[in-house]
């Protein structure tokens, strides 16, 4: 499996936010989640967190080639909000 997730310094405008989660359900062979980070252990300052989850390597190639997951790309730099991106592979 893998999980591509974001990081969200601040928490996004929620009307704003609905209109990217739009974009992000578009995404082909995806599963999308997202929801405010409540605590952090280590004191970090992250408010807002999201994801896309692929059943395998294939699914994820596939569906970053689209043009549904790069509009999510640019979406996400035109809301502002300062994140950072993480892909990762769960075993």
């Amino acid at each position: 499996m893998i999980r591509v997730f974001v990081v969200y310094e601040q928490e996004p405008d929620s009307d704003r936010y609905e209109q990217h989660v739009e974009l992000c359900r578009k995404v082909p062979n995806a599963v999308f989640r997202h929801g405010r980070i409540t605590r952090t252990f280590a004191g970090e300052e992250l408010a807002y967190y999201a994801e896309f989850e692929f059943a395998d390597e294939d699914a994820y190639k596939n569906a970053v080639k689209s043009d549904e997951f790069r509009a999510t790309g640019g979406d996400a730099q035109a809301m502002g909000v300062p994140h950072r991106i993480y892909v990762t592979e769960v075993k």
